[in-house]
């Protein structure tokens, strides 16, 4: 008798459980479609007012007949950009259409959404990215610059195969993670410019192409690893470059956030005002930077069509070096001028008691 009672109150127990599971299940479906319905009624407004903000934004740009003051213009054109911060900066932010991902996360990750819905984790994403830029900084100074003392003290001037290839084969994990942290950085918000991720790419490419590069010894070791050596010197200088950029960039970033005229998901790319004392320091290493880029790259066009060292590996790695440097400083001076036009259009904005 007791376990005829005990096998009906097990019965009757999963009975309510099932009840529950079923009412529940009702709930979340009248909870999901409620949501569904005030979450495209929101989506169409978050649309309705970025359309707008770009129509006055284009109205604004194209005043040809001077139907505003160009200093009231000017205010108008910085509060429409304040508006679209406030927009994209918040939570309406998720509600806005998504820009598409591109072959290239496609070909890592699949037809995968990586837009991500909450602004904290979007903003973890970014903060991750600051991070492996920082880390990968010191290593693109400490690697190189470690090889090349070693080959000084112990190899006697003449590198082995494994180091190099070792360094070679890091650096197309760094560019590969570097490309896809900014791909999913412009999916969710971000200003990258285009190039930086291009640049990425063609790094990857001349990474990828190196580690096939057959580096010879002896005889005649210093003559034919000339081009490793310059670009292992050319690694360490962009080691130093990237610790200025990382160091510089945020403090211009947390600025032009707090003045409204950045986002937080923004990777400065531009900055619009500089400390001036850095900003001097920063451009002439660029620009040697660069010029030694593409010092390294003709090089090794060079070393290839007279024969000292002919492979295709060489003449790749060479063109490859020069597209680099041509691209970085077209953008460097873009982004130079655009500061340039940034300040002055700023003292055109203010009165002459602020000025």
């Amino acid at each position: 008798m007791g376990e005829s009672e005990s096998a009906k109150k097990i019965e009757e127990e999963v009975g309510r459980v099932v009840e529950q599971a079923k009412e529940l299940q009702d709930s979340a479906a009248s909870f999901i479609s409620k949501a569904s319905a005030d979450d495209q009624s929101l989506r169409n407004r978050v649309v309705s007012l970025d359309s707008s903000i770009r129509r006055l934004h284009s109205l604004l740009s194209h005043n040809n007949h001077n139907l505003l003051d160009p200093k009231l213009a000017d205010k108008l054109e910085e509060d429409l950009q304040r508006a679209r911060c406030i927009m994209v900066d918040g939570d309406a932010a998720s509600f806005l259409p998504p820009k598409t991902q591109g072959g290239f996360l496609k070909m890592f990750l699949g037809p995968i959404n990586v837009r991500a819905s909450q602004k904290d984790i979007q903003l973890k994403v970014k903060e991750e990215y600051n991070s492996y830029r920082d880390r990968t900084a010191l290593l693109f100074l400490f690697f190189p610059a470690a090889l090349l003392i070693l080959r000084s003290w112990i190899w006697d001037g003449c590198l082995p195969a494994f180091p190099v290839q070792l360094y070679e084969a890091w650096l197309l994990f760094l560019y590969t993670g570097l490309a896809l942290r900014e791909n999913i950085l412009r999916v969710n918000g971000s200003d990258i410019r285009p190039w930086w991720i291009y640049h990425h790419y063609c790094a990857m490419g001349m990474a990828l192409v190196s580690l096939t590069w057959e580096i010879k010894g002896q005889p005649n070791c210093t003559q034919k690893q000339r081009g490793v050596q310059l670009f292992l010197q050319w690694a360490m200088m962009q080691g130093v470059a990237m610790l200025l950029q990382n160091r510089y960039q945020r403090q211009r970033l947390y600025t032009r956030i707090a003045l409204g005229k950045a986002k937080r998901m923004d990777v400065v790319w531009g900055e619009t005002a500089g400390v001036d004392g850095q900003l001097w320091l920063l451009c002439p290493i660029l620009f040697i930077l660069q010029g030694f880029e593409a010092y390294v790259g003709l090089l090794l066009l060079k070393t290839a069509f007279i024969g000292v060292v002919s492979e295709w590996q060489v003449f790749f790695c060479g063109i490859l070096l020069v597209l680099m440097a041509v691209g970085n400083f077209a953008n460097t001076v873009q982004t130079l001028m655009a500061k340039s036009r940034f300040k002055a259009k700023m003292k055109r904005s203010k009165s002459k008691p602020e000025l």
